[in-house]
């Protein structure tokens, strides 16, 4: 066996004489010196002592060790005046002050203040200098009452210099938002009565010119069509400047997906009768494959895969096309959308085939879609002719009963999406709304016309220790009984998503040998408390909630007979994406059911 005693004992020898040089080190470093002095601050309020604690002059001299008496008087009787400079930041400028120096090893510096009463806003005169001053334009007019209005430091209000600055900067702000970039501050004054505790403010607002904009000047096009950035954008020339106006073309260009990010600028020493606006972009790739998984109890796992090309060799359009792979509803689509025109309005064609698995009936279905859209900030707009062709029966392979959507139809369609939510995505207040409006004919035996509506509401109301949310949809199919309209017009509800408590599209017409098949009128409509979950205080990513659902499908209005969901459930906002649990009580199923909703992309 190897003896290893002596690697053992050449170790140790290491190790002490690193000890050692370590004790050596440690009492060659000299203690640092004590302080010349220190500093008592006493006085009531925490907010003025630990202003005085941090900002004193004083503090500075603390480690100069040879400061003599003289000395330590002059700076006690400069800090009396600094005292009194600190203390009127937060509006106290009757101060009564005792600033002493007590004996000890070291001698301590007391500062004792008695702040007296805050001073408050006497009066205050706003005023203007430029353009604005004597603009006659109703829109000038009405920015000259508005940063009045919206002044932050009325009279009444207690005076700190933090409050001042902050009411100057936004009253800037609010100058420089719309036709004036180069506005400043002309003149600033608060002019203090100490006698009678009350500040006057006056501030002059320097507006500058009118900046209308001029040229577009764009870098960081390569691969795309030049045009689609000044259309995009919609920042033509003469306009009046607007920063709202400029931040929402950022947003229309990186929204677009053919940027990556984009940054505009208006120079204020640019000549404002035409300003040019200085565009850089950073362009999307060419290419881009997204792979998507995701759980749902409605379908079980899902897949999805998206593979988009933003121009298309010899169109030039934008080519999206998806495969979706899922026990329930797997499909395949291709949407091809031109380059918007000068209007933001283009053209798109768009195909879909899809499989739908309802549990009793299974639905193939192939669409057809051509016509033009918008897509804007806060609104969607869609106008096109729409084939729909849906090949229905039972899940054991035999005919499906009638009235189950098995038909042809071609369609005309207009569809308006609004969105006024105060962010995005998880927004906590605000509403959307959305219609979609149809007519065509049905092409499976006779030819019978038809008119399709649904309309959709979804609001989230901010309470004190969460929020409320509504949801409502309302769909309505007005043909003769014969016609056979396809089952993509027509309605079925239920699943995790719509009325909970029930399967996956379970709300239907009950048609012969228990078969739920589609219905003509669909009403669905929900509330639900969220409450953020909190630890220590803080907001997490999780949150509760509790909620009624209700829905149901008929083919008469007078037949609708809701079917009721109450539960209860947790959010997460997790790393994958957003994961939604609730478990449910059908109240016509009697029975309750976990519904389970979680989805990501990579």
């Amino acid at each position: 066996m190897t003896d290893r005693r002596p690697w053992f004992a050449r170790s140790l020898a290491v190790l002490c004489t690193a000890v050692l040089a370590c004790a050596a080190a440690a009492q060659d470093v000299e203690p640092a010196p004590p302080p010349a002095f220190n500093i008592d601050v006493r006085v009531a309020d925490k907010a003025v002592r630990e202003l005085l604690q941090k900002h004193l002059e004083l503090q500075r001299y603390r480690e100069v060790s040879d400061l003599d008496d003289a000395e330590l008087a002059r700076l006690l009787t400069l800090a009396e005046r600094d005292t009194r400079e600190l203390l009127g930041t937060l509006g106290y400028f009757a101060p009564r002050l005792s600033i002493r120096r007590e004996p000890g090893t070291p001698p301590a510096v007391v500062v004792e203040v008695d702040p007296g009463p805050p001073a408050t806003i006497g009066g205050v005169e706003v005023s203007f200098d430029g353009d604005i001053a004597t603009s006659e334009e109703p829109q000038a007019i009405v920015q000259r009452a508005e940063i009045r209005e919206h002044w932050r430091l009325p009279a009444g209000r207690r005076f700190t210099q933090e409050s001042w600055d902050s009411a100057k900067a936004q009253a800037l702000r609010e100058l420089v938002a719309r036709r004036y970039p180069a506005g400043r501050v002309g003149f600033s004054m608060a002019d203090v009565d100490a006698a009678t505790q009350k500040v006057r403010l006056g501030l002059k607002l320097d507006s500058g010119p009118l900046f209308r904009l001029g040229p577009m000047q764009v870098t960081g096009v390569d691969r795309y069509d030049p045009v689609l950035v000044p259309r995009l954008a919609q920042l033509t020339p003469g306009l009046v400047y607007d920063a709202d106006q400029i931040q929402r073309a950022q947003l229309r260009l990186v929204g677009s997906g053919y940027f990556d990010s984009a940054f505009i600028y208006v120079d204020p020493a640019s000549p404002p009768e035409a300003a040019p606006v200085q565009v850089n972009v950073r362009e999307s790739p060419l290419k881009k494959l997204v792979l998507g998984v995701g759980f749902s109890t409605d379908a079980g796992p899902r897949g999805t895969i998206e593979y988009t090309h933003n121009k298309v060799p010899g169109l030039g359009w934008r080519a999206v096309n998806k495969l979706q792979l899922d026990r329930k509803n797997p499909l395949i689509s291709t949407e091809l959308t031109a380059v918007p025109g000068e209007d933001l309005w283009r053209w798109g064609v768009a195909g879909r085939i899809e499989r739908q698995d309802d549990g009793q009936l299974v639905t193939h279905s192939r669409t057809l879609r051509l016509g033009r859209s918008r897509t804007e900030e806060r609104i969607d707009r869609n106008v096109y002719v729409q084939y729909d062709r849906s090949n229905v029966h039972a899940d054991v392979g035999a005919p499906a009963p009638a009235d189950t959507g098995d038909g042809t139809s071609i369609s005309a369609n207009y569809v308006w999406t609004g969105r006024y939510f105060d962010r995005q995505p998880y927004p906590t207040s605000g509403f959307s709304l959305g219609a979609e409006l149809g007519a065509g004919f049905t092409l499976t035996g006779s030819r019978s016309p038809f008119q399709r509506t649904v309309l959709r509401w979804l609001e989230i109301h901010p309470l004190k220790d969460g929020r409320i949310q509504w949801r409502a949809e309302g769909g309505a199919v007005l043909a003769s009984p014969s016609a056979r309209v396809p089952a993509t017009q027509l309605f079925r509800t239920g699943g995790d998503t719509t009325v909970r408590g029930y399967g996956y599209r379970e709300i239907g017409v009950q048609q012969p040998g228990g078969i739920v098949g589609p219905g003509r009128y669909l009403a669905v409509g929900s509330i639900e408390y969220q409450k953020p979950i909190r630890r220590g205080g803080v907001e997490t990513s999780f949150e509760g909630a509790a909620f009624i659902d209700a829905g149901a499908v008929a083919d008469r209005a007078t037949q609708l007979s809701p079917s009721v969901g109450v539960g209860v459930g947790v959010r997460y906002r997790s790393p994958l994406g957003p994961l939604q649990v609730d478990l449910a009580y059908g109240v016509k199923a009697q029975r309750f059911r976990l519904h389970v909703n979680l989805g990501t992309t990579f």
